[in-house]
């Protein structure tokens, strides 16, 4: 068996759940990013009709109470049920028999951006009109951004290592990353991990509408995410998660595990720059893929897809091409990119979950997603982002970017497992 080069315990992927805008799981997700479908459309979570951005990537069908009791669910916000939910699939995906496993030795991490927000404001609304004796007495189990972790926590009856990131849209990629070191660490055999988010409300589009990061590209919802293309004029809100079950590779063995992929690199780094633009240069974002690079013990022509972070903001997509291509230099023109939220909006702390079940599929199916949309070349995003058609590649190495509002930025390596 091949060893990690630190003699740290290696952790594989042994299951993916996911909820996003284009499917109610892994495969429905999975079939419609590679067909190119946008999950774009107008809002109706609540009336957006006064706000500059009208759209969004809304998932819609989803029942909790296909996998969580009626009165559970309706003290949960919505995106602690997308959690529970994707990590009942992500469980079964990996056929974990729980009721045989020590659940002391089982973890989680989940990332999340803004928590239970639309219940926030919901509850804000019945304060200013109501008074506050009226406001639910489960406000706040119904808002913490770690309920969602918890909820996993007492649905399933894990025990283990369990935390919240809460770095913004870098959430997802960095809970996966530190879940990853838990395993290495000896802490946990198996850890429940990825992200989730669920904030299209009122309060929320209008915040992102007031400083302009949002497109106002209302009359072709699906064509209105454009990451990499000249004419892209903002990100488009999304909600969904994405959850894995990571193993150290010893359990997983020992249980006779499908493995899916193995996790062979994080990193994680600061711009320290502002609260929202990135470093124009993209040097804080390029030290956190090499980062993972690094950790992982390879280089930068081991690459051969990465899922980019890709906003279809006018400063995220030319700054992450800039951060690609002084990392990568000129390898940089050879590696095929692309961005899953081309097809699902901006999950915020959700994308990394979201995004990284992409991945594990890429690797798993030899093909890689387009990023949809693409018809303007610009100038200063010059690389090759698999543009409007699905590629058939063998893909060993992947990096996954995740970068968030603080200069939050975080990076995973993904690799075909071999024994």
């Amino acid at each position: 068996m091949v060893k990690d080069p630190k003699g740290r315990k290696r952790v594989v992927v042994t299951g993916i759940g996911a909820i996003a805008p284009v499917g109610l799981n892994a495969d429905e997700y999975w079939q419609n990013l590679v067909a190119g479908k946008s999950g774009i459309d107008k809002i109706t979570l609540f009336d957006a009709s006064d706000l500059s951005c009208k759209i969004a990537g809304e998932v819609k069908g989803f029942d909790p109470l296909q996998y969580i009791d009626r009165k559970t669910a309706r003290h949960m916000a919505r995106f602690t049920q997308f959690a529970v939910a994707a990590g009942k699939m992500a469980i079964d995906d990996a056929e974990l028999d729980l009721d045989k496993e020590d659940r002391d030795r089982i973890g989680m991490i989940i990332g999340n951006g803004i928590g239970g927000l639309p219940n926030m404001q919901e509850q804000c609304n019945i304060l200013e009109t109501r008074g506050g004796m009226r406001v639910t007495p489960f406000f706040m189990t119904i808002t913490l951004a770690n309920m969602a972790a918890s909820q996993i926590s007492i649905h399933f009856g894990l025990k283990g290592y369990t935390s919240t990131t809460v770095t913004a849209c870098a959430a997802g990629t960095q809970a996966i990353g530190e879940a990853a070191e838990i395993i290495r660490q000896g802490k946990c055999d198996i850890m429940v991990t990825g992200g989730t988010e669920a904030g299209i409300t009122g309060i929320g589009v209008a915040g992102f509408c007031t400083m302009k990061a949002l497109t106002t590209n209302n009359e072709v919802p699906a064509k209105a995410s454009r990451p990499f293309d000249a004419n892209r004029d903002g990100f488009i809100p999304g909600e969904g998660a994405g959850i894995l079950i990571l193993e150290s590779l010893e359990h997983a063995l020992n249980r006779g595990a499908n493995i899916l992929c193995e996790v062979v690199g994080y990193g994680c780094s600061a711009d320290a720059h502002h609260v929202t633009a990135p470093e124009p240069n993209g040097a804080g974002m390029a030290r956190g893929m090499k980062a993972a690079l690094d950790d992982a013990f390879l280089t930068t022509t081991d690459v051969d897809y990465i899922n980019a972070h890709g906003t279809s903001t006018p400063l995220n997509d030319v700054t992450e091409t800039r951060a690609i291509k002084r990392l990568f230099e000129g390898y940089a023109y050879k590696i095929p990119i692309s961005s899953t939220k081309s097809m699902i909006g901006h999950l915020l702390g959700g994308s990394g979950g979201a995004e990284a079940v992409a991945v594990v599929k890429t690797i798993v199916e030899g093909v890689i997603h387009p990023t949809i949309n693409y018809e303007t070349a610009d100038a200063e995003c010059d690389l090759d982002y698999v543009p409007n058609t699905a590629r058939k590649k063998q893909v060993k190495v992947a990096m996954s970017n995740s970068f968030g509002f603080g200069g939050q930025n975080a990076c995973l390596i993904l690799k075909a497992y071999e024994q």
